[in-house]
């Protein structure tokens, strides 16, 4: 119990700084996105622009910025995929996608940040056709993680190991933000795209960091209080009973089927919202980009999404659910934290589908800021990314973004490794009683994605401006798959 009540208090959720910075910062590039394609659209179109404002004028600032942003009909982004035979590049590649997808799927961030590097320094793939395979392979790990854990229980209460009504706030809003996620990956720059890496992960990365760190020593404390009391009463175990196991103790493991422990009206809606948007999203590829057709289509999935994850905020709200793995804390929810909680789904979608990467770099992070316990936090987190990578997945298959074969193998290689990585780190945190080992393979994790995909991204920038390169935004009406 002692565990639990400095869980909540070292937890109690408060908006993160850099949460916030982030959902300003794809606000306000979602708001001005329409303006500079309008405005580059109408200033190289419009010959009679100079006219108006003089020669000179038409030659300024201006044009300069705009000329650099946006021209029109110009496609940058070319295919470059390797023909698959066995060699050094792949055993490399095996190596480090199965370490990346174990990390990955233990921290419950999928480990997109170590996929994509590695698909496109060592493999050899371009940068769009590696974050659609890294899709693949978040898949594959998130999906072996999940059947891994239908079967465990919480760590300290008597519920799955999954908080079904957390993923059922979540993930429809998730689903959604990829959506739009997926059509920035075609759109924006890859030199926007890596600053918009570098200061989320380091952000993120070093919360979680702090986080794991709280989490440790509160771990300490239980533990010496434990071996006071024990010490206290001559070595029985008579005391002990009296208080609640570290989180992650194997005495507290329930051995319960997989039918009994699954929330079953809470899966089939969250499958029912991925069948209709999945509907959706096939029904695009059969209308023209940018088409009426096309726009209303993308539309349908905002009362798809926000309806189901409206439902379950209403539920929280009135108090006839609660998000039962934060304990008492899960209770009366404020409607300004149930908005910003959906907000936040829709930017980890977001940015999971711009970078290729799973939401839990966000979710994750967020989960251990509500106050959810480690084991939960990743389960959750993972549960909610398999419904997100997938629909992800069947966007860029569609899209032709990726070579099937390559990506089948991976995926192979990720899903055995989330498996290893789920048993392994159950083993390590049963034997040390330290559940804080998951918040600091998180932290790791999105780190290290942060220092490669940064660097990939950076010496990219770098190889353009030297040669001149057309560095602006590509037009989504015009994506040649």
């Amino acid at each position: 119990m002692m565990t639990m009540m400095m869980m909540g208090k070292m937890t109690s959720w408060r908006p993160s700084f850099v949460m916030l910075m982030m959902a300003i910062f794809v606000s306000a590039t979602t708001l001005h996105l329409p303006y500079l394609f309008v405005s580059g659209q109408r200033l190289k179109d419009d010959g009679s622009t100079g006219a108006i404002e003089g020669d000179e004028a038409g030659s300024g600032l201006l044009d300069q910025i705009v000329d650099f942003l946006w021209k029109n009909g110009l496609q940058t982004y070319t295919h470059v995929w390797p023909e698959m035979k066995f060699g050094w590049k792949i055993v490399l590649g095996t190596v480090i996608g199965f370490l990346g997808a174990a990390f990955g799927s233990v921290g419950g961030v999928g480990g997109g940040g170590i996929f994509v590097p590695m698909l496109t320094l060592i493999i050899g793939f371009d940068a769009k056709s590696s974050t659609a395979i890294s899709k693949c392979m978040i898949m594959g790990a998130a999906g072996a993680t999940v059947y891994y854990n239908l079967g465990q229980r919480h760590p300290t209460l008597d519920l799955p190991i999954i908080d079904y009504d957390l993923a059922l706030l979540f993930q429809p809003m998730l689903v959604l933000g990829i959506s739009i996620g997926v059509a920035f990956n075609v759109i924006f720059a890859d030199w926007m795209v890596t600053i918009l890496l570098i200061v989320l992960f380091l952000g993120t990365s070093t919360k979680a960091f702090l986080k794991g760190v709280e989490a440790w020593k509160a771990e300490t404390i239980t533990k010496k209080e434990a071996a006071a009391r024990r010490e206290a009463s001559g070595g029985s175990n008579a005391v002990e009973v009296e208080y609640k196991p570290l989180a992650g103790d194997p005495n507290q493991k329930q051995k319960v089927s997989i039918i009994q422990n699954i929330h079953w009206k809470e899966l089939g809606i969250l499958f029912s919202v991925w069948v209709a948007i999945l509907a959706i999203e096939i029904s695009k590829n059969y209308t023209t980009t940018c088409s009426v057709a096309y726009w209303v289509l993308n539309l349908l999935q905002i009362p798809v999404a926000v309806g189901a994850s409206s439902y379950e905020a209403m539920m929280l709200y009135k108090g006839k659910r609660v998000l039962a793995s934060r304990g008492e804390a899960g209770a009366n929810l404020k409607i300004h934290q149930l908005v910003l909680y959906c907000a936040t789904g829709v930017l980890a979608g977001v940015v999971g589908g711009l970078l290729g990467l799973g939401g839990g770099f966000i979710m994750g992070p967020l989960f251990l800021e509500l106050g959810i316990p480690p084991q939960v936090s990743s389960a959750t987190a993972t549960f909610a990314m398999t419904f997100s990578s997938s629909m992800s997945v069947v966007e860029y298959y569609l899209l032709k973004r990726f070579p099937v074969p390559y990506a089948l193998y991976f995926v192979a290689v990720a899903t055995v490794a989330a498996l290893v990585g789920q048993y392994v780190v159950k083993k390590l945190i049963a034997v040390l009683g330290r559940a804080s080992l998951i918040i600091f393979i998180l932290a790791f994790t999105i780190f290290v994605s942060a220092i490669s995909l940064g660097g990939v991204g950076i010496s990219n920038m770098i190889y353009k401006i030297k040669e001149k390169e057309y560095m602006g935004f590509d037009n989504l009406c015009t994506y040649d798959t």
